[in-house]
């Protein structure tokens, strides 16, 4: 198992990053809000879990270890695979998903993609011992820094993202219609205050 890596970034697109270690370039998936905090050209330390599939080798990546451990965790409910895990650390973050699971907050968990209220009451249901109960709801991320409109081709790649993580068209140009005026003229920006707003609508 890759438990972590550690190198120079290579590039940092909309689902992944790229990080050199050891002279290889790692492909690394992961929620915008870790991606957020990457720079081309810097060095990054993350967290990673390598998902195993016959077809496929995938390398997930997170800021600290206690969201790669909740990665982990939510894999262990049946229906629950690595896409709709990151999805979930991608619009709760984890604080407020392990604040929803011991509270059984299906409202919350339902905000997530993929998971409707049956999957919602399965998580709660097996994983409400498993996490910390004193889990408390994390700062409401700020999406009110204003720069400016953002420009056409951050808009379509905002949208393409999020629908690439089960949104709706329809849902992923209401929530960056409704934040284009407010956040930071760039794409991360604009993902995670679009994220924001979908992950706090009930």
């Amino acid at each position: 198992m890759i438990s972590s890596v550690r190198g120079e970034v290579l590039s940092v697109g909309l689902d992944h990053a790229v990080v050199e270690v050891g002279g290889v370039g790692l492909s690394v998936q992961a929620t915008p809000a870790t991606l957020a905090t990457l720079r081309r050209g810097e060095q990054a330390h993350l967290h990673t879990v390598l998902v195993v599939r016959e077809d496929a080798l995938t390398l997930f990546g997170f800021a600290d270890a206690e969201a790669r451990d909740l990665f982990g965790l939510l894999q262990t409910v049946s229906g629950i695979g690595p896409r709709l895990a990151l999805a979930a650390l991608a619009v709760l973050e984890p604080d407020k998903l392990r604040t929803a699971l011991v509270e059984g907050n299906i409202t919350v968990l339902t905000q997530v993609p993929g998971i409707g209220r049956k999957g919602a009451e399965r998580l709660t249901l097996e994983l409400r011992d498993k996490v910390a109960a004193d889990a408390a709801p994390g700062p409401e991320p700020d999406t009110h820094q204003a720069q400016g409109p953002a420009r056409a081709d951050v808009v379509a790649d905002v949208v393409q993202a999020l629908v690439g993580l089960g949104f709706t068209a329809k849902q992923a140009e209401q929530a960056v219609e409704k934040v284009a005026g407010h956040a930071p003229d760039d794409t991360s920006g604009v993902l995670r205050a679009a994220l924001a707003t979908l992950g706090r609508k009930s």
